[in-house]
């Protein structure tokens, strides 16, 4: 059996793994590098393997570092289907439609500069159209949680809740020779709104992520405790409160609490904008779903009722509504993607309001290295937006709870119950997995850390 680290290696984003199980060659998911200008390259590089060779495609679930390359596959010749939840299908199409619709208009504002300097053949294209968006997406086929999968001759796979984002899993892989576990990204037990993952089965291989293998998340009282403090100081300055999300689990937990927060009277009734096409979208996904969710919220739609929709919030979908948020007087709740703040409207909101002392920034994702939301994680004082310097007076607060990756102690736990003795470590930064690892080593027969491109054996 031969592994090749085809994304996700040695770094936070673009998950694809490769296997070579007898004469079978799978693969498990396909996403974007996502970060700066350098990672966000890697994504135009060829595959370390031929796509039209490939027996199948595993997606584990529809975040865009793990299906944002799945168009390229088809482009390049891969004829199969790409095997996944019905849910993971729907959140990949809302994600992969944004992200050809972004590309091409980077790309129209990229060129435009080009053109008046004459340089227009330094513009690299999209990395795909809608169109091939569309011919991917036609290649999703429905799998049943736990229920066995064949895959290719002799293999089989069963996909498992796991807890991350609506129809996340992760994949256990029967074979001839090894069982193998994809962890796919495990949730954080501690969500506000996800069930938690499923217990999984022994293993001999597993391939585990490892974002947070370095941290220990608040428990989900004290998260939601921090939230409700830190919107009560916001409130009171009177400014925007400005909240980058990704726009699917992040904006619909950030909802349910502001829903919960505003009906109970705990803070007052501010206007709250969902700013973001995507998240609208994913925000009425979150609602026709209610399988994968904690008791209360599952209640809720049960009955009919809408657990992510404060009493005050407003979808502004198009940009005239986006432009005119501007204006509003006085306090508001401003939900925006990205949630790196590496593009998309928050960018716009940062630019008018980053220079306001009444102004606040909560975030409440993971922020990558080289991204804008990590600088000013980091307390920088000033920073470009739109080719124009901004000075930061605005208040910054960052909540850990929100995280919807399993931490150190989730991912002790799943390694435990798989009782694997080989690991790999994937999606990760190289000091926290370096160091996972050097801890991981003396209980386990082999771990390692896959290198970009490099094939090892199993």
């Amino acid at each position: 059996m031969r592994f090749t680290g085809a994304g996700a290696a040695r770094t936070v984003t673009g998950s694809c793994h490769h296997l070579e199980v007898g004469g079978a060659r799978l693969l498990v998911d396909c996403g974007m590098f996502q970060g700066g200008a350098e990672l966000e390259a890697t994504n135009r590089l060829p595959f370390p393997f031929e796509p039209a060779a490939l027996d199948a495609v595993l997606v584990t679930h529809g975040h865009l570092d793990h299906v944002g390359r799945l168009p390229l596959l088809v482009a390049q010749g891969y004829g199969g289907d790409f095997l996944a939840t019905e849910a993971t299908a729907e959140v990949a199409g809302v994600i992969l439609r944004d992200s050809a619709k972004l590309q091409e208009e980077d790309f129209d504002r990229a060129m435009r500069k080009a053109r008046r300097a004459g340089r227009e053949d330094e513009v690299p294209p999209p990395l795909y159209t809608p169109a091939e968006v569309e011919r991917a997406l036609a290649r999703f086929k429905a799998v049943s949680l736990d229920e066995p999968t064949r895959v290719a001759d002799g293999v089989v796979a069963r996909f498992r809740s796991a807890g991350h984002i609506l129809g996340s899993t992760y994949i256990e892989l029967t074979t001839p020779d090894l069982r193998i576990t994809f962890s796919g990204d495990l949730g954080n037990h501690e969500s506000t709104i996800q069930a938690p993952a499923a217990v999984p089965n022994e293993c001999d291989v597993l391939v585990l992520e490892s974002t947070y293998a370095d941290q220990t998340h608040p428990n989900r009282q004290a998260t939601e405790e921090h939230f409700l403090a830190v919107l009560k100081r916001s409130f009171a300055r009177g400014g925007k409160v400005m909240i980058p999300t990704f726009a699917t689990e992040r904006a619909q937990q950030v909802l349910y609490l502001l829903d919960r927060f505003m009906t109970s009277g705990a803070v007052a009734r501010l206007p709250v904008y969902l700013d973001s096409p995507m998240a609208t979208r994913m925000t009425r996904l979150y609602v026709s779903c209610r399988n994968e969710f904690r008791p209360p919220i599952m209640a809720e739609l049960a009955a009919g009722t809408d657990p992510f929709a404060p009493p005050t919030l407003e979808f502004t979908v198009s940009a005239a509504e986006s432009k005119a948020i501007n204006g509003v007087e006085g306090g508001a709740v401003i939900i925006a993607g990205s949630g790196m703040m590496t593009g998309g409207r928050i960018q716009h909101h940062l630019k008018h309001n980053l220079w306001r002392e009444e102004a606040s920034l909560v975030i409440v994702g993971y922020q990558g290295a080289g991204t804008l939301g990590r600088a000013l994680l980091e307390g920088a004082r000033r920073v470009r937006l739109f080719g124009e310097e901004i000075v930061v007076r605005a208040h910054v607060e960052n909540i850990k709870g929100f995280s919807a990756h399993a931490d150190r102690g989730d991912l002790l736990a799943f390694l435990e119950a798989t009782r694997a003795r080989q690991l790999l470590l994937v999606h990760g930064e190289p000091a926290v997995m370096d160091a996972f690892a050097a801890e991981l080593a003396p209980r386990l027969a082999r771990v390692r850390t896959p290198e970009l491109g490099v094939t090892i054996e199993l």
